[in-house]
């Protein structure tokens, strides 16, 4: 029986190239136009190889976004394993530091942001799975930061959490416009975190 002929080093890396071509593409399209954008035709055409490459290396646009999600989930990790860690004993001000190294990794990551806000209007099986993802990397980054604290009988920590959280990535997903009159530019944005601030003062110590 003949051998199956073995991938000569140029096909290797041609493909590697091709690949890494592929997936800086879309980056580029999902960053300058938006999801509606980014489909196999212009992945094609700003990578500047055949359309039949797309689906061969990555099943179509898919797996390209799959790959975007990979990096764009590297970048929070770096994010948010260089913000400093709390020194607190209190609830609260594990709170405050949580949102304010999330809020930071968001808005420190466009490729995150575009990802999330093509979530907020498309369900769709690989977007549900790259939101699960990123929800289950801050968790596990908060559990791996969080003291040993003791949780309070009263108030509602978790849901509070939620709604703080789900304020602060809708602020980062505006980020350059305005949200209720506030412009979220250099002037505005410490005027969310004193905002923050003030609102913590509702939560349990």
């Amino acid at each position: 029986m003949a051998e199956s002929p073995v991938p000569s080093p140029v096909r290797l890396r041609d493909r590697r190239a091709t690949e890494a071509a592929i997936v800086e593409a879309g980056q580029r399209i999902l960053l300058r136009d938006g999801f509606p954008g980014l489909n196999v035709q212009t992945l094609a055409a700003e990578a500047g190889c055949d359309r039949k490459l797309v689906y061969r290396y990555f099943e179509g646009t898919d797996g390209v976004v799959a790959r975007l999600a990979a990096r764009a989930a590297a970048e929070l990790v770096r994010a948010l394993d260089a913000a400093p860690r709390a020194e607190t004993d209190s609830l609260r001000g594990f709170a405050r530091a949580s949102l304010a190294a999330w809020l930071a990794a968001l808005r420190s990551s466009p490729l995150t942001l575009r990802l999330m806000a093509w979530g907020l209007v498309e369900r769709s099986p690989p977007l549900e799975r790259i939101e699960a993802e990123r929800a289950a990397l801050l968790q596990a980054w908060m559990r791996e930061r969080r003291p040993r604290l003791r949780v309070p009988p009263e108030g509602d920590p978790a849901a509070l959490n939620a709604v703080l959280m789900a304020a602060v990535q809708h602020l980062a997903l505006a980020d350059g416009a305005a949200v209720g009159g506030l412009a979220l530019d250099e002037s505005g944005w410490p005027r969310v975190t004193a905002a923050l601030d003030h609102l913590l003062s509702v939560y349990p110590e």
